[in-house]
C-alpha cells in the first residue's frame, strides 16, 4: 500500500497557500485502493477496515487526534516502521511525560497539548514530583535534537509521534487497541512483550523497565516441579486445621 512504485497509494506533497504539507494522501485514495486491490465492493466494507488500519496507528490523520478513516480529502500520512504496533511497544508513563512536556517548549500552533493532554500532564507531573527535573532535561534534550533536522522531516516524525501517543494514550471515549483484560494478561505471558523507553531513557535510580530490556524469559514447568507442587498440596490437606472458636472452648 505504502509503495506507490509498484501500485501503491500515490504519496504527494500537497501546497497550501503559506506552506507545504508533506507526504500524504487522502483517504478517498486510501478507500479506492483497498476496494481495487481488496476486491471489495462495497466502500462501507472498505472504510470499515480502513478505520481498523488506522485504529491501530498504521495510518494516521494529520490533523486529528481521532484515528479513524473518512472517505473523502482528509489528509492522512503513513507511521513510520519504528513506531509500528508490531514492534510490541508497551511505552511508560515517563515516556509520555517527556513527550508532553516537550510538546510545552516547542511554540508551535500544531504542537499545542489538547485539553487532556494538559490533564494528563498535570496528573504526571503530581504523579513524578520528584523525578521532574529529570524529565524536564530529557525533554530539553529531545528539542535540542528535533532543532537540527530539517524543517519537513521534523513536521513529518512530529506527527508520526503524535499518531504514536494517541495509539496508546487515545483520547476520552475512544477504543484502547492496546488494552488488555487484566485475566488474560495474568494467563497470557508473551516472552516477546518488549517495555522499553521510547526515546531511550536511562537512569540508574529507575528499574529496568523503561530501558530497552527484553522480559524475563519464562522457564519451562518440569515433571519435578509439578511433583513438588502436588507434595506441597498433599501435605495442606493433611495439615490439621481448627477454627478460633473450637480452640477457645
Amino acid at each position: 500500500m505504502q509503495d506507490d512504485k509498484t501500485g501503491g497509494v500515490p504519496i504527494r506533497t500537497v501546497k497550501s497557500f503559506l506552506s507545504k504539507i508533506p507526504s500524504v494522501v487522502t483517504g478517498t485514495d486510501i478507500v479506492q485502493w483497498l476496494m481495487k486491490n481488496l476486491s471489495i465492493e462495497d466502500p462501507v466494507e472498505a472504510i470499515h477496515l480502513g478505520s481498523l488500519i488506522a485504529a491501530q496507528g498504521y495510518i494516521f490523520p494529520i490533523s486529528d487526534h481521532v484515528l479513524t478513516m473518512k472517505d473523502d480529502g482528509t489528509f492522512y500520512r503513513f507511521q513510520a516502521p519504528y513506531f509500528w504496533p508490531s514492534n510490541c511497544w508497551e511505552p511508560e508513563n515517563t515516556d509520555y511525560a517527556i513527550y508532553l512536556c516537550k510538546r510545552t517548549m516547542q511554540n508551535k500552533a500544531r504542537l499545542e497539548l489538547a485539553d487532556y493532554e494538559a490533564e494528563n500532564l498535570a496528573r504526571l507531573q503530581r504523579a513524578f514530583a520528584r523525578k521532574w527535573e529529570f524529565i524536564f532535561m530529557q525533554a530539553e534534550a529531545q528539542v535540542k535534537i528535533d532543532r537540527k533536522k530539517d524543517k519537513t522531516e521534523r513536521k513529518i516524525l512530529d506527527s508520526q509521534e503524535r499518531a504514536f501517543w494517541d495509539v496508546h494514550r487515545p483520547v476520552p471515549g475512544c477504543v484502547n487497541t492496546t488494552e488488555m483484560d487484566i485475566r488474560k494478561c495474568r494467563r497470557l505471558k508473551n516472552p516477546q512483550k518488549v517495555k522499553k523507553s521510547v526515546y531511550g531513557v536511562t537512569e540508574e535510580s529507575q528499574s529496568q523497565s523503561p530501558v530497552h530490556v527484553l522480559s524475563q524469559p519464562i522457564r519451562k514447568t518440569t515433571k519435578e516441579d509439578i511433583r513438588k507442587q502436588i507434595t506441597f498440596l498433599n501435605a495442606q490437606i493433611d495439615r490439621h486445621c481448627l477454627k478460633m472458636s473450637k480452640v477457645a472452648e
